[in-house]
């Protein structure tokens, strides 16, 4: 299971992104790391965009409580959710 921690800043977890994929979607797990497809390039921002945009609509929380906490320029990257408690989140991330 991934690991969600939970924080005075929000709710965060790890994620691999594999960017160019067909579809949006969590595709698995890689030890604590939940691994993520999402369709857009890794060209000026877009796939982190759409990395935000994605979980915004997962968890269904506004697209301004998602943020990527660390790794901007890397396929890893720390999702923070505001709002949320943990146990929602984990919730949510199974599906």
């Amino acid at each position: 299971m991934i690991k969600v921690q939970d924080g005075s800043q929000g709710v965060s977890f790890a994620v691999k992104v594999h960017p160019r994929a067909k579809k949006d979607a969590i595709t698995g797990e890689l030890g604590d790391v939940l691994k993520v497809s999402l369709t857009t390039p890794p060209v000026e921002g877009r796939a982190n965009e759409a990395c935000i945009e994605f979980f915004a609509k997962l968890l269904k929380v506004p697209r301004s409580s998602v943020t990527i906490a660390s790794g901007q320029m890397s396929r890893n990257k720390v999702i923070r959710v505001m709002g949320v408690s943990r146990e929602y989140v984990v919730d949510r991330l199974r599906g």
